[in-house]
């Protein structure tokens, strides 16, 4: 059996940084680079209920990639 540590973590962080001593911050220095390699997108809740994570909702738009090709090229 473990002992049970009841001491509680000594908190070294200050309550409270002076942001006029940090200096060379940029706001949003990286944001175009991450919106350009990320591709998030929010279902709706209605659509979102029938799948319960990103692999099942990336088979059904696989299929429905394929039944699309399919379509075009039936209809050209």
């Amino acid at each position: 059996m473990k002992k049970v540590n009841n001491k509680e973590p000594e908190d070294d962080l200050r309550p409270a940084y002076d942001l006029l001593k940090i200096k060379g911050g940029v706001r949003g220095k990286y944001a175009k680079r991450f919106q350009q390699s990320s591709n998030l997108i929010l279902l709706s809740p209605d659509v979102a209920r029938y799948f319960p994570d990103d692999r099942s909702v990336n088979t059904v738009l696989r299929s429905l990639v394929g039944i699309a090709k399919i379509q075009f090229s039936h209809s050209r």
